[in-house]
């Protein structure tokens, strides 16, 4: 669970940003900051390349079809990030440019591009790692670093619903700015975006 004491500064912020910013806060309340979902790098990365520029639903969707299609062959999705299965790939529903990212990626971390020693540094240095792995870019990249680095203070300036929310509950276009109060808790203030932007109600 969130530390209290992050809590309330996430909340004194917020208040100092604009009311219905801190009563968004207010109402999710201390949030869980899980531990990462995957055991190595590259699995994060073959999830976050995905997961681009697609709804959560969709993202989860084609994800389901790999796992379906790998454990077919009775394997798992890296099994099938190689060269001679981009048919199969593309079956599920992988566009042709993702599909040479996966590979990308696999390719990086068999050449040793993903180990430990990439915890050790910032981020934007992590960023430019990964960054030149085809098919990474700045918003893969910061989901590593939110999600797998577990990095407290990165605001994804690319994610589309973070930002749009945070402009949303305050007032504001530019969500830099206002994120930079956050500091250094701005990844906390992405995860409240996400979590703010689940909890509102559907339009009928």
């Amino acid at each position: 669970m969130l530390d209290a004491e992050i809590y309330e500064r996430m909340l004194g912020t917020a208040a100092t940003v604009a009311e219905p910013l801190q009563a968004a806060i207010a109402a999710i309340g201390p949030i869980e900051i899980a531990p990462p979902a995957h055991a190595s790098l590259a699995e994060r990365l073959f999830v976050e390349v995905v997961n681009q520029q697609l709804s959560t639903k969709a993202a989860l969707s084609i994800w389901t079809r790999i796992e379906a299609a790998a454990a077919a062959q009775d394997g798992t999705p890296r099994d099938l990030f190689i060269p001679g299965t981009e048919v199969l790939l593309r079956s599920c529903g992988v566009s042709a440019n993702k599909v040479r990212a996966l590979h990308a990626i696999r390719e990086a971390e068999e050449a040793g591009l993903l180990g430990p020693e990439l915890a050790t540094l910032l981020h934007a240095e992590r960023s430019a790692v990964l960054c030149r792995i085809r098919g990474v870019g700045p918003w893969t990249a910061d989901m590593a670093g939110i999600f797998h680095f577990l990095d407290p203070d990165i605001w994804p300036v690319g994610d589309v619903a973070a930002v749009g929310v945070l402009r949303r509950l305050a007032g504001i276009e530019d969500t830099v700015a206002v994120a930079a109060q956050f500091a250094p808790y701005r990844s906390i203030l992405a995860r409240y975006m996400w979590r703010s932007r689940d909890a509102a109600p559907v339009a009928a």
